[in-house]
């Protein structure tokens, strides 16, 4: 059965490490690897898209990392129970005409007991930056 550690119940400072392994596997860019915390039958809402499995979690991915070069993300701690976790985030990148934006955004997370997630979901707005307002550099 697969894993990914912490498991839940959360305490704040496994919450925080969980947190902290999902922001440096997304930004690995690394499609697999991502898709791997995921549940087979993981439900997203990102934006206004719906996504529903790992398969179209990997195409999500894949699209998303074709048209967001440069991405760079940072997520903070929002707040924690048994196996739900709440996220602030924020991250930067350039799209295919080399314009930059900052996204600003909150995920809700729910995890199995083998701490894959099998719920994110996800608001998120974006702004038009200059390369001079970026922070992620």
């Amino acid at each position: 059965m697969e894993q990914k550690l912490p498991l839940p119940p959360f305490t704040k400072e496994t919450a925080i490490e969980k947190i902290k392994k999902a922001e440096d596997a997304w930004n690995s860019k690394d499609v697999e690897k991502v898709a791997k915390a995921y549940t087979i039958d993981s439900e997203w809402r990102n934006r206004n898209i719906f996504i529903n499995g790992r398969e179209e979690i990997i195409d999500f991915l894949t699209r998303k990392w074709e048209n967001e070069k440069n991405y760079t993300l940072k997520k903070e701690y929002w707040a924690h129970s048994d196996n739900r976790i709440a996220v602030r985030f924020e991250y930067e990148y350039q799209n295919e005409q080399g314009k930059w934006f900052r996204a600003y955004g909150n995920e809700n997370w729910e995890f199995d007991s083998n701490g894959l997630m099998k719920k994110r979901f996800a608001s998120i707005n974006d702004l038009a930056i200059t390369n001079n307002q970026r922070k992620f550099k």
